[in-house]
């Protein structure tokens, strides 16, 4: 299995396309995108899902790697 699947549950460059795109990136910033990220890393460490909350929390520091970077 690619590395960046396991990491991220997807390909890093195709989600950080996605959420460019998105209202929630356009309208709030990318800040509320990994603040959205981490809420939803903790529901699914609440039902007990850590390894999706492993990769939720994967994608919130990408974006915002990518956003200190510039």
């Amino acid at each position: 299995m690619n590395n960046e699947i396991k990491m991220y549950g997807c390909m890093i460059d195709d989600f950080i396309d996605s959420v460019e795109d998105s209202i929630t990136y356009k309208t709030a910033g990318p800040l509320m995108v990994v603040a959205g990220l981490m809420s939803d890393a903790q529901e699914l460490m609440a039902y007990g899902d850590t390894e999706r909350a492993r990769q939720y929390l994967n994608k919130a520091k990408a974006l915002l790697f990518r956003e200190m970077r510039g």
